[in-house]
């Protein structure tokens, strides 16, 4: 029988000294995220954590007697409430949810950061930790909303969220690609994804039938003047919220792994100050978009339809920090989910930047 966590929304209350406390209800979290989540053994989730192998046992007999273990996690670990409040008014956001850190034992000491062939491995484990945060959020929405209507950009996160959410029955509610969908990958296909979201909820899933990157700008004129394309189009526009995720714009990044983008495209790219992508749009470190012609020749839903409405960043892994601080940099991400990893490393570089006064 197949397990997933279920952990009950718990009040937290910001104290004057912020110094986390580990209680006994916060280890049992983080041992149900490690053990079911992050996929480590129970000897790999005794080392993390510090304590044996049968303590570990322990809290995770615990967690399924306190009905801890249920069907999706949808607990905030305590220590993060800080964090999330911090990177919230740093980028001028109405909210942002993250896991409990996965690689460290505490806030206050986040893991060392590594080179990006490192972090890139870490991304797997974050993937589903977001994953299911965004499915705990998708739930939410849906059952005050069951008719709501959800931009779907794609990746790697995305498509975790369609394999993580169980079977409900939202008939009514509508997934929209937001972008091209045609890939050489099924693994990274949208019209998948958007298929899966559909066929979890017994809602309707419209995509995109054409390829994410045009040859040419005429190309790209030509397929977006289809009358098909203008009417998925249409409804991505009245989209009660977006889910996008962020690339990165290095030789790990999925654009590049799956083809789309050519070594030279990226090395001018990379040239250009680019440091990820979202919505077939590259930025700059700054939340500007670069100079570049592959930002005219990507089949995607506009920048400026994007403002209109309510955009919610995955970020999954901390090889994505750097592409997501610029993103946010944009303005027009209103909701962020992000492992607890990379938000704990974010929270330190806000914190230094401000001298210490986060709390302010």
């Amino acid at each position: 029988m197949r397990q997933s966590i279920f952990l009950p929304l718990a009040p937290f209350l910001l104290m004057q000294n912020p110094e986390p406390i580990a209680t006994e209800s916060d280890q049992l979290v983080r041992a149900a995220w490690l053990y079911y989540i992050g996929g480590n053994t129970q000897e790999q989730t005794a080392e993390i954590l510090g304590v044996s192998r049968v303590k570990v046992a322990r809290l995770l007999a615990e967690a399924r007697e306190a009905g801890i273990v249920k069907i999706s996690i949808e607990h905030r670990f305590g220590p993060m409430a800080e964090v999330e409040e911090t990177i919230r008014r740093h980028y001028g956001l109405d909210f942002c949810r993250t896991t409990p850190p996965l690689l460290s034992d505490s806030v206050e000491h986040p893991a060392k950061m590594l080179p990006p062939a490192k972090l890139a491995d870490e991304g797997p484990v974050a993937r589903r930790a977001v994953a299911m945060v965004a499915v705990e959020l998708l739930r939410e929405r849906m059952q005050v909303d069951e008719e709501c209507v959800i931009g779907v950009g794609w990746g790697r996160t995305t498509a975790e969220i369609a394999r993580s959410l169980p079977a409900m029955r939202r008939p009514q509610a509508k997934f929209v690609s937001v972008m091209g969908s045609l890939t050489r990958n099924l693994a990274a296909n949208l019209f998948e994804v958007v298929h899966h979201l559909a066929a979890k909820t017994g809602g309707e899933g419209h995509f995109l039938p054409v390829p994410f990157i045009a040859n040419t700008v005429a190309d790209r004129q030509i397929l977006m003047s289809q009358r098909i394309v203008q009417e998925t189009l249409a409804l991505a526009e009245k989209a009660n919220f977006y889910l996008i995720s962020v690339g990165e714009c290095d030789e790990r990044a999925f654009l590049f792994e799956n083809r789309y983008l050519s070594a030279q495209e990226l090395n001018e790219l990379r040239k250009a100050g680019a440091v990820g992508d979202t919505m077939g749009k590259f930025f700059n470190a700054q939340g500007e978009v670069v100079s570049s012609d592959l930002n005219d020749r990507t089949l995607a839903i506009d920048l400026e339809a994007l403002r209109k409405h309510e955009v919610i960043l995955l970020c999954g892994g901390r090889s994505k920090l750097r592409p997501a601080q610029g993103i946010l940099k944009a303005g027009f991400v209103n909701g962020l989910l992000i492992d607890g990893d990379s938000a704990s490393q974010m929270f330190h570089e806000i914190k230094a930047v401000r001298g210490g006064a986060v709390g302010e």
